[in-house]
């Protein structure tokens, strides 16, 4: 049972209305914007291709833009929609989606769809439950394909999803928000310790060349080894203490 799924039992333990995605929400097919159309300045825009590799299950800026001559023929993406993929190699990327929380207007392109949730759906809810077990089930059943897997607009309008009260929708929001923010802060304190373990090793275990019955080359080594310890330490220590700052 995913994190969903589990706080929704919790918090509506008489049971969730379904509903066919196609009957609360508006589903528009993006076409066009191949990577050569990105620029500098313009109408930011979501290509579907950065959905998997860049956007986490909302966003508040883009990562490309698109001159405005462009973007006119682009699918109009309003903030509270949503973007999701309709293609990919495999089935755990095809229908990963991205919620726009942004103060204007964007565009995508083709092998996208962008859903338009109405006042039923928190579009932050909406994204998402579209990474737990119970749509991946959904999902495996309607793509089509072997080397490019697709899941149609069409097809993702039969999709049935929950539709708690939005206040039930805002709390799962908040919660599983808060859980995303910690697992960064560990992911990253992982990281600060990799980059500290890395210094150690390579500070301590590189020694300058020896000559045996040279005295000065002895000395230089046990100066060079003390160095780096002294060196080590003092990163460790201020590397520890940036961290211990951050998550207070």
């Amino acid at each position: 049972m995913s994190k969903v799924d589990r706080l929704l039992a919790d918090l509506c333990p008489e049971g969730v209305e379904f509903r066919a995605l196609g009957d609360i929400a508006r589903l528009v097919r993006g076409n066009g914007l191949p990577k050569s159309d990105f620029a500098e300045t313009g109408v930011g825009c979501i290509h579907y291709g950065q959905i998997y590799t860049h956007y986490g299950v909302w966003a508040k800026e883009t990562l490309s833009r698109v001159s405005e001559e462009k973007a006119k023929n682009l699918a109009k993406v309003n903030p509270g929609d949503l973007v999701i993929t309709n293609t990919s190699e495999n089935v755990e990327d095809v229908c990963k989606a991205v919620a726009w929380l942004g103060d204007s207007q964007i565009v995508t392109g083709g092998h996208a769809t962008v859903i338009k949730p109405g006042d039923r759906l928190d579009p932050r809810f909406l994204s998402y439950w579209f990474c737990t077990s119970g749509f991946f089930t959904q999902k495996k059943r309607l793509a089509v394909g072997t080397k490019v897997i697709d899941v149609s607009a069409k097809s993702l309008a039969t999709v049935s999803v929950p539709v708690p009260p939005l206040s039930v929708q805002q709390e799962i929001v908040q919660v599983l928000d808060t859980f995303t923010e910690l697992e960064a802060e560990l992911e990253a304190e992982l990281e600060a310790r990799r980059r500290q373990y890395q210094y150690y090793r390579d500070a301590l275990l590189t020694f300058p060349e020896r000559h045996d019955g040279d005295g000065a080359s002895k000395q230089a080594s046990k100066q060079a080894s003390k160095q780096a310890s002294k060196q080590a330490s003092k990163q460790a220590s201020k590397q520890l203490y940036g961290r211990s700052r951050c998550l207070k």
